[in-house]
C-alpha cells in the first residue's frame, strides 16, 4: 500500500510503498478514502525533520543528555550507531481520515465491515490507503455525512473540547484570537452554542474566511481590545479561546487585557504562557487548557485497550466529541466545504507538503483522496535479494529499540546467519530495517514467517504479552526460538510452554530465552573463579533500576507483567548462572507504598538455590541514576568478586586483588547470538536448559505472590 513518509534524518518527505498493516482484537482495518493534513502540525513537524543534526539536538535537550550518558557507558562507535537508527527511523503522518471498514478485531462492537467511518490518532489515521485504529479512536459516519466532511472529525473534536472548556452560555460574547484550521471550527461550533463571537487573526483573509462562516466582529490584531470594549459594552470578554499557534506571550497577554471579571481564557492553540499577573489576579480569571480531543486522550486503557468512561462521569470522551462534531456536520452546523483549499491524490502528497512552505499563501485544509478498492492490501513485501545465504536463515519478530540496537547489529556480523524477514506493527519500520539489514522480505504479519519454510529459525521481540503464544506457535512450526525475555508473563503461559517443549526437544529445536548477562565476558572469568569451590556462594546483586512511569506498557500486568517478570529475571539467571544451580525457593519483601501507585520494583528477593548458594537482588527504582545500574558481588571458600556495571570485575583472593576491565560495559550480547546460532546449526553447545529457563521465570512469577504475602514459597 501507498503511505505519506517522513525521514527525520534527511528531512525527505515522501509517498512509499509499504506492507499493509494487520489488526488486534481491539482495533479496525480501514482502507481510507480522505484524509486532512492539519496545516499547523503537520507543518511544524516538517520544519523540524528538515532543520540540521545541531538544530535537531538543540530541539530534543533531554536527548542529547541521554547520548552523553550513553557515550561514558557504551563507547563513541555503540552510542554513534543507536543515535544514527533513531534519526533514520521515519514516521507516519497524519491523525484525520475516513474510509471504509476492511476488517474487524473479536472484541470490537457497533462496526461491521463495509462501515463507513471517520477515524483519529497520531500514528493510527495516518495518511495511507490502509490503516489500522483502536476501537475508541474510530467512529460510523451518519447517513449522509461525506468523506471529505468526516476527514476533519478529529480537527473538529479538538476544536470542540475546547469549546466545552470554555462552558458558553447562551448569549455570551466570546474571543477567538487564532483563524486557522482550528480557530474557524471553534467560530462555527460557538455560534452554534448560540453565543455571540469576536474573531482576530493578522491575515485578513482568514478574518473574512471567519466572518463568513458566522463571526460577528473581525478586528485585526491592532484593533482587537478596543473593538473587545465596545463588542462587550465595555465589560470584557465572558471567555477567550486561543487557537494561535506562536511562541510569543502575546495571545495570553492580551487575552488578560480584554476579558471581564471572573472571565474564562482556553489555551487550544501552542502558544507561549507566561502569565502576566496583574491582569489575571485582578480579574480572577479562570485560565485552563484543553486537552486535544477530550477525556481519554493519551490514556492508553481508553485509546489502547478499549476501556470506556461510564457515560454517567465522563460526558464528553474523545470519541463522543468526535460523533458529535459528525452530527453538527449533518445539521448543517459546521461548514467544511469553505475550509478546504486544495486537493491531491495520495501520490501528489509530495505537492501538497510542498504547500504548506507557501508562507502567508499557505492553504487552509488540504485533503488527500485514496483509490481506495485498488489498494494493496498486502500484509507481506519482497524488499531485495537476500544479502547473503546462511545455515541460519532467520526471521524477526518483533524489531523494537532493544532489538536493533543490541541484537541485530551482532546477528549481522555472524558470517552463517541470514536476515530473512523482518515482521514489526508498523509497515513503515519493517521496510526501512528490511532494506537497511538486506532482508529478503518484511511484513506486518508473524505468521507469514512462521509459514515460510525457508526460514528455520525466529528472534521473538515483540511485546512481552505476546511472547509465549508466538513461541508456542514458531515451536509448532518446526523453528529454533530465540525470544527475549521474559519468556511469558504467566503461570498458566508457562505450563504450556513445558507441556509442548519435551517433544520440540525430541525434534532437535532450540529454545533460548535473552538471558544475555551469562555470556558476558565478566560472567566467564567470575564461573572459572569459583570453579572447584567446596562451598555454596552468598551472593548479593544490587539494580539501580531507575523509574519508568506507571502508565508505560511494561508496567501494565497484562501487557509487560511488570518489571519482576520483565527484568528482574536476567539478575536472578546470573545468579543461577555463577553458582551453577537453580534457584528452589523464593522470599520477597517491597517498601509498604510509593507515590507513583507502582511499590513492585521497589523489592528484595532472597533465594535459595540447589547447591545451597543464596543470592539477595535489591530491586530499585527510586535511586539516583547517576549511580551505575548494576553491582555484583560474591562470596565462597575464602574468594570474593565483585562486579560494577559490567565494566569492570575485581578478583579477591588470598588478600590480594586481580582485576578484569572492558573498555565499553559488555553484557554479552555479541556472545550470547554467536552462541544461540551456532546451536541452531548444532555447532556448539546449548545455552540455559529449559529446566534453568522455567526455573527463572517461575521465581520472577512467585516473587509477585511473596512480595503480597511475606511467605517463603517453593520453586
Amino acid at each position: 500500500m501507498k503511505q505519506v513518509i517522513q525521514h527525520f534524518r534527511t528531512g525527505v518527505l515522501s509517498v512509499e510503498s509499504v506492507p499493509a498493516p494487520t489488526i488486534s482484537d481491539g482495533e479496525i482495518l480501514v482502507a481510507n478514502r480522505v484524509s486532512l493534513i492539519s496545516p499547523g502540525t503537520e507543518r511544524a513537524t516538517v520544519q523540524v525533520a528538515k532543520k540540521s543534526l545541531i538544530g535537531k539536538a538543540l530541539d530534543r535537550p533531554q536527548e542529547v543528555r541521554k547520548v552523553v550518558a550513553a557515550l561514558q557507558k557504551d563507547g563513541l562507535l555503540a552510542t554513534f550507531h543507536r543515535v544514527l537508527d533513531r534519526l533514520d527511523t521515519p514516521g507516519a503522518l497524519g491523525y484525520s481520515s475516513a474510509g471504509v471498514v476492511l476488517a474487524v478485531g473479536k472484541h470490537v462492537q457497533g462496526l461491521s465491515v463495509g462501515d463507513r467511518v471517520a477515524c483519529a490518532g497520531q500514528n493510527y489515521a495516518s495518511h495511507a490507503e490502509i490503516i489500522s485504529v483502536p476501537t475508541h479512536l474510530c467512529v460510523k459516519l451518519p447517513d449522509g455525512i461525506a468523506f471529505e466532511d468526516a476527514a476533519f472529525v478529529t480537527l473538529g473534536a479538538i476544536a470542540l473540547q475546547g469549546v466545552r472548556q470554555a462552558k458558553p452560555s447562551l448569549g455570551e460574547r466570546i474571543a477567538v484570537i487564532g483563524l486557522g484550521l482550528l480557530g474557524q471550527l471553534t467560530v462555527q461550533l460557538l455560534k452554534a452554542c448560540g453565543c455571540v463571537v469576536l474573531a482576530s487573526d493578522p491575515d485578513v483573509s482568514r478574518r473574512n474566511l471567519a466572518h463568513e462562516l458566522g463571526a460577528d466582529v473581525i478586528p485585526s490584531p491592532q484593533d482587537l481590545i478596543e473593538a473587545s470594549r465596545a463588542f462587550s459594552r465595555g465589560v470584557g470578554m465572558d471567555a477567550v479561546i486561543i487557537t494561535a499557534s506562536t511562541a510569543s506571550n502575546e495571545p495570553v497577554e492580551t487575552a488578560g487585557e480584554i476579558s471581564r471579571q471572573k472571565g474564562r481564557v482556553i489555551v487550544v492553540g501552542a502558544v507561549g504562557m507566561t502569565l502576566p499577573r496583574e491582569p489575571y489576579y485582578k480579574k480572577e480569571l479562570d485560565f485552563r487548557l484543553s486537552m486535544s480531543y477530550g477525556p481519554g486522550r493519551y490514556d492508553k486503557q481508553y485509546e489502547e485497550r478499549g476501556h470506556d468512561y461510564p457515560i454517567g462521569y465522563v460526558r464528553w470522551t474523545e470519541q463522543r466529541n468526535m460523533e458529535a462534531v459528525l452530527d453538527l456536520l449533518g445539521q448543517g452546523k459546521v461548514n467544511t466545504s469553505k475550509l478546504v483549499t486544495d486537493r491531491y491524490p495520495i501520490e501528489r502528497a509530495e505537492e501538497a507538503y510542498d504547500r504548506l512552505k507557501a508562507g502567508a499563501a499557505s492553504p487552509m485544509a488540504v485533503l488527500l483522496f485514496y483509490a481506495g478498492e485498488t489498494a494493496d492490501g498486502s500484509s507481506r513485501m519482497v524488499c531485495r535479494a537476500i544479502r547473503k545465504a546462511g545455515a541460519v536463515s532467520l526471521g524477526i519478530i518483533g524489531a523494537g529499540q532493544h532489538v536493533r540496537d543490541m541484537l541485530l547489529p551482532q546477528l549481522t556480523a555472524i558470517r552463517n546467519v541470514s536476515i530473512a524477514a523482518i515482521c514489526t506493527g508498523s509497515g513503515i519500520t519493517a521496510k526501512l530495517i528490511a532494506e537497511k539489514y538486506e532482508a529478503g522480505y518484511c511484513t506486518t504479519d508473524f505468521r507469514a514467517i512462521l509459514g515460510d519454510e525457508t526460514v528455520n529459525s525466529v528472534l521473538i521481540g515483540t511485546r512481552h504479552d505476546s511472547h509465549a503464544d508466538i513461541t508456542l506457535e514458531a515451536l509448532h512450526a518446526g523453528k529454533h526460538v530465540f525470544v527475549e525475555k521474559p519468556l511469558c508473563i504467566t503461570e498458566s503461559e508457562l505450563e504450556r510452554i513445558a507441556e509442548h517443549w519435551e517433544r520440540a526437544a525430541a525434534e532437535g529445536l532450540q529454545l533460548w530465552v535473552g538471558f544475555n548477562r551469562r555470556f558476558s565476558s565478566h560472567a566467564t572469568k567470575i564461573i572459572e573463579f569459583f570453579n572447584g569451590r567446596r562451598n555454596p556462594l552468598v551472593m548479593i546483586y544490587r539494580v539501580n533500576a531507575g523509574t519508568i512511569a506507571p502508565t508505560h506498557w511494561i508496567q501494565d500486568p497484562s501487557i509487560g507483567g511488570g518489571r519482576i517478570i520483565g527484568e528482574a529475571c536476567h539478575f536472578i539467571d546470573f545468579m543461577q548462572a555463577v553458582c551453577g544451580a537453580r534457584p528452589i525457593s523464593i522470599h520477597a519483601v517491597r517498601i509498604a507504598s510509593h507515590t507513583s501507585g507502582i511499590s513492585e520494583d521497589q523489592t528484595i528477593l532472597s533465594m535459595t538455590f540447589k547447591d545451597g548458594s543464596i543470592g539477595t537482588l535489591v530491586y530499585t527504582a527510586g535511586g539516583d541514576a547517576a549511580i551505575p545500574k548494576e553491582r555484583f558481588e560474591a562470596f565462597g571458600d575464602g574468594k570474593a568478586v565483585i562486579l560494577d556495571d559490567f565494566t569492570t570485575t575485581e578478583f579477591w583472593e588470598g588478600g590480594t586483588k586481580k582485576r578484569h576491565k572492558t573498555a565499553v560495559r559488555d553484557k554479552g550480547f555479541q556472545e550470547e547470538m554467536r552462541q544461540f546460532t551456532e546451536a541452531v546449526v548444532g555447532a556448539g553447545r546449548s545455552g540455559p536448559t529449559f529446566e534453568e529457563i522455567y526455573a527463572v521465570t517461575r521465581t520472577c512469577l512467585l516473587a509477585l505472590s511473596a512480595q503480597k504475602t511475606g511467605a517463603v514459597y517453593d520453586v
